[in-house]
């Protein structure tokens, strides 16, 4: 093969890469962050769930009606009365509401977040793996282009005494 030949290869190779790299690769990364993100989301909701029901119980507001505002979105609050707060309904997926006792709901949230938590925890890992195989590739890229590895840049600076 001459030397021309092998220069338009690389391109081509380079390319591939390339687009693999912003095609795949990063969109990827991109759709398993934000599914990561709408977890920790859920997460954060059944926690504040949780720090209400406990609010309830601790003040014992079973005897006496409730009042309090309402989030209806975009800050849009509304005053609301719940006459008997003994139980709540809780969204336990898939559109559904189920009416739980204080206890039964904290249980159900105790093993909800769990289950997020687990999942999170999926997705970090795959968001890990990706980050990787991009690594890789420009990597690659690299070394088809050769282009020379920058060093490594300390997180601090060297003091001396």
């Amino acid at each position: 093969m001459s030397k021309e030949e092998t220069q338009t290869n690389i391109r081509d190779k380079v390319t591939q890469y390339e687009t693999f790299l912003n095609e795949k690769l990063r969109k990827d990364l991109s759709k398993i962050l934000e599914q990561r993100d709408e977890v920790y989301k859920q997460t954060a909701e059944y926690l504040q769930l949780k720090t209400v029901i406990e609010t309830i119980k601790q003040t014992d507001y079973t005897k006496e009606e409730l009042k309090t505002k309402i989030d209806l979105g975009c800050n849009f609050y509304v005053q609301a009365k719940v006459p008997d707060t003994s139980m709540i309904f809780v969204n336990i997926g898939f559109g559904f509401y189920v009416e739980l006792t204080h206890d039964e709901a904290l249980k159900f949230i105790t093993k909800k977040t769990d289950n997020l938590d687990e999942k999170a925890k999926i997705l970090t890992k795959d968001a890990t793996s990706v980050k990787a195989h991009i690594k890789l590739v420009l990597e690659g890229l690299r070394e088809l282009q050769q282009i020379a590895r920058e060093p490594e840049k300390k997180p601090y600076r060297d003091v001396l005494s």
